[in-house]
């Protein structure tokens, strides 16, 4: 089991580290249509991996406890995740304020700067939700499946694999060789893996309090899809794609974790 773990863990890295490799043979930006595909349907996925790998899991380990209170753990962690994420934000801008155009090198240096913070601050939380999922499968104190937790990692290395692009590329076009340019942006995803990790070794000694770390991992993650990936995929032009990817990422991953739970 603990290969595969590690496989899990991991695999929301290797989408930054492909979308950082889109420098190599893309000369420009993402295709728009393409970017509000994948970014619908990673927020479906995120979506669904909420509630039924994540919120339902932490309500069900608490109900022969707590009874008809067997809500209050999730409704405490999930606030404590959006509240979370509220302060990153407060933090380092919002990645939709990127698309917006600098005046002048300097500026637009600094803008792509704060880009790489943001992106990077904003995959802890994201790495955290995976090892949360993946310590609650090792504890067995969850009703959490590896393929559950199987899907929730590939749809967010669905979601890192644009964010991956939107580094490397506009490092590149700044100056900046085709593989420093990847180095960085493969770079600003290494903190997904080591939290999931972190959170893999300390979930695992703190199982009581798993209910809180799951919906905590639920709030964040529903804080990024409200927050970044909706708007990402509704605004403009090809916004159909989005919603119907969605629809499917949704879909897709209440059928695996119902199916294969």
């Amino acid at each position: 089991m603990l290969p595969e773990v590690v496989l899990g863990i991991g695999i929301p890295f290797a989408g930054t580290a492909l979308g950082s490799a889109c420098v190599f043979f893309m000369r420009k930006k993402l295709n728009e249509k393409v970017q509000k595909a994948l970014t619908g349907f990673a927020a479906g996925v995120m979506v669904a991996a909420s509630i039924w790998s994540l919120i339902i899991p932490a309500i069900e380990q608490e109900v022969s406890p707590m009874g008809k209170w067997a809500f209050a753990p999730a409704l405490v962690g999930f606030w404590l995740g959006i509240l979370f994420l509220l302060l990153l934000d407060n933090v380092v801008p919002h990645l939709h304020m990127f698309a917006e155009k600098a005046e002048g090198p300097r500026s637009k240096a600094k803008r792509t700067t704060m880009m790489v913070l943001a992106v990077t601050l904003h995959n802890i939380p994201e790495g955290m939700a995976v090892g949360v999922v993946y310590a609650g499968v090792l504890s067995h104190s969850a009703n959490i499946t590896m393929s559950g937790a199987l899907a929730l990692a590939i749809g967010i290395a669905i979601q890192n694999f644009p964010e991956g692009a939107i580094i490397s590329m506009p490092l590149h076009a700044e100056g900046k060789s085709k593989g420093r340019a990847f180095l960085d942006g493969v770079l600003s995803g290494v903190v997904e893996p080591v939290a999931a990790a972190l959170t893999v070794v300390f979930a695992g000694l703190v199982v009581p309090a798993m209910p809180y770390l799951l919906s905590f991992a639920a709030g964040a993650m529903m804080y990024v899809v409200v927050e970044e990936l909706i708007p990402e995929m509704s605004s403009g032009e090809h916004s159909h794609s989005g919603v119907v990817m969605f629809a499917i990422g949704f879909t897709l991953m209440m059928a695996l974790d119902v199916a294969l739970g």
